[in-house]
């Protein structure tokens, strides 16, 4: 895994990983969005041929941070998983017991639709938010208020549009801060981007393969 990026932000030292991680050294925690497990399972239910390897490069990617890492916690900033139960989540299940001891907890989005006692057994806590000073954990960057604490959320997939020679260019997921939240990639390798407009001030880390770029 390529060596990450670390941001300063309020005091604390947020280390940006290029496998769609974001690692709080001082909480020892780490944190990710919109995993969106299940979803290839659900498109090839549909008759729609996506290889289940997408989903077990997920889980690798998800390996290795815990791996590099080694938080006390795991934070899922929303949709964790994309919708009703499919056998990918069985995956999951074997996947999870084998991190028996790490403490999970779900900050809940508009994916996560599983019944309660999927999360009870698979040891997960879900909320609707979570406060933990100087950051507010939610979702939906859209619904965040005048708050003390800077709001991290997921929920849009933002990326940031590079320009290239002959009029090229090309959208890559990114990290984004700006004056009062911050914005998680999606972490999922099959999801779409949103294209985000910074403003003055404003810090943006693309992931370029398997390196962190600042713009």
């Amino acid at each position: 895994m390529a060596a990450p990026v670390c941001y300063k932000l309020h005091n604390q030292n947020l280390w940006l990983s290029a496998t769609r991680v974001l690692f709080w050294e001082e909480a020892q925690t780490l944190i990710a969005s919109d995993l969106h497990l299940g979803k290839t399972g659900h498109f090839r239910k549909s008759g729609i041929a996506v290889p289940q390897a997408v989903y077990k490069e997920d889980l690798q990617r998800l390996v290795q941070a815990l791996q590099h890492f080694q938080p006390k916690q795991l934070v899922v900033v929303g949709d964790f998983f994309h919708s009703h139960a499919n056998k990918e989540l069985d995956l999951f299940s074997k996947w999870r017991s084998n991190f028996g001891s790490l403490e999970i907890t779900l900050v809940k989005g508009n994916h996560d639709i599983l019944q309660a006692d999927w999360y009870t057994a698979n040891q997960i806590s879900v909320i609707e938010e979570l406060q933990q000073s100087p950051f507010r954990f939610l979702h939906d960057p859209a619904a965040s208020t005048t708050t003390q604490d800077y709001v991290l959320s997921g929920h849009i997939h933002p990326g940031i549009r590079v320009g290239g020679l002959g009029k090229q260019s090309m959208r890559l997921p990114c990290f984004y801060f700006g004056k009062q939240q911050g914005i998680l990639p999606a972490f999922s390798g099959f999801t779409g981007l949103a294209t985000i407009e910074p403003n003055n001030g404003d810090a943006v880390f693309a992931i370029v393969k398997n390196t962190i770029v600042a713009f």
